[in-house]
């Protein structure tokens, strides 16, 4: 069962958004098979003897490896640099064991080149801490769990602690002065505010919106904090958080939590057995109207995921080529710069859009849903 709003906003944002989508997935195909082909091309090179230009100390570029190494989580924040010369942030390393808890800095690992003693011997594989034996093999068996500060991690509190100081010192502010006009952050807020407020949460929700407005809100600012702070190519930015799919599923479970939870006798009652439709066609519609509860959810999660991922991936390739082409030719690499560049510059214009639009459609969805679990019988 969809309520009316719901399938006039998702036309809207159907008729709006579907170039983009098809746009980032014949990107995201075509990025795929060309990641599967540098891996394949990889494996290829190790099982052939070394080429003169690997021994003369040389590394050829991995555009599939710089890739997944910037969209990925990782024990560190890196700076900049490659190999022995690189310089990152570290970060701390809590790992909880069978034998007690270990707590040290990620800069032990040096990169991935050192072990590190502890209730176990540890070493970094990739982003990966595995536990190493006396003989070098990996231990599978040892239960390790990994509770890390991660770069994702520490950007989430980067972005808890920014929602805290900013809307608690706007709260104060309209708090101090209420009957006065807003000024600085206060005036800068309020428009998304009540944009959130009249468009999306009483225009989908109805009557009973201000129950869930400090979810939209909170979801609303989280999204479009986070998708801003990975377009910064520095600490305290730089983190794939809302590319993260784990991030992306909290966030749809939770609104998933609340449509369970608000759900009237309506809104069930349509889903397990529609009125007025023949028992036996019911035998087929109601498990596709269960299949709609949970896919809700799942559709939140893949589109913030697929979105703010394949825009990375997409610029990512795109300055990926000066390298390919530098080491084809200098000429050419220099050529090809030209345009990777202005590409890049656009495709950086273009997520900052993106940013705030993949917050509105995850809040704006959000709230359709809510609208509808809560939504009253018509006679």
């Amino acid at each position: 069962m969809f309520a009316p709003d719901f399938e006039k906003g998702v036309m809207k944002y159907s008729t709006t958004m579907s170039f983009r989508h098809i746009l980032t997935a014949v990107f995201s195909l075509f990025l795929l098979n060309f990641a599967v082909a540098q891996e394949a091309e990889t494996k290829a090179e190790e099982a052939h003897p070394a080429t003169a230009q690997e021994e003369a100390g040389e590394k050829k570029f991995d555009a599939g490896e710089m890739i997944i190494e910037h969209i990925t989580d990782s024990h560190d924040w890196h700076l900049f640099g490659e190999g022995t010369s690189s310089v990152a942030i570290p970060l701390p390393v809590i790992l909880y064991t069978d034998k007690g808890l270990d707590f040290f800095m990620s800069s032990k690992f040096d990169l991935g080149h050192e072990h590190v003693e502890g209730a176990y011997t540890y070493a970094l594989v990739g982003n990966e801490i595995k536990v190493v034996n006396a003989d070098g093999t990996y231990n599978e068996e040892a239960k390790v769990y990994d509770l890390s500060i991660t770069k994702n991690v520490a950007t989430l509190f980067i972005v808890a602690g920014l929602l805290l100081v900013i809307f608690l010192s706007v709260a104060a502010a309209y708090k101090k002065n209420p009957n006065k006009a807003p000024s600085g952050l206060q005036s800068f807020m309020e428009p998304f505010i009540i944009f959130i407020r009249d468009d999306i949460a009483k225009q989908s929700i109805g009557p009973k919106y201000e129950k869930f407005m400090p979810y939209l809100l909170t979801v609303f600012f989280f999204i479009w904090f986070s998708n801003m702070l990975g377009l910064v190519p520095f600490p305290p930015g730089g983190a794939n958080l809302t590319g993260n799919i784990a991030v992306t599923m909290v966030l749809a479970c939770l609104t998933f939590i609340i449509i369970l939870l608000n759900g009237n006798k309506h809104y069930w009652g349509h889903i397990f057995a529609m009125p007025g439709v023949p028992k036996p066609v019911l035998l087929i519609l109601t498990p596709i109207e269960i299949m709609g509860v949970f896919l809700r959810p799942f559709v939140l999660m893949i589109r913030l995921f697929a979105n703010i991922t394949a825009g990375h991936i997409i610029a990512l390739a795109f300055l990926s080529l000066i390298f390919i082409f530098g080491e084809m030719n200098a000429a050419a690499g220099l050529g090809v710069s030209v345009l990777s560049v202005a590409f890049d510059v656009f495709m950086g214009l273009m997520e900052v859009l993106v940013a705030l639009i993949q917050a509105y459609v995850f809040t704006l969805l959000s709230a359709i849903y809510f609208g509808a679990a809560v939504e009253e019988a018509h006679h």
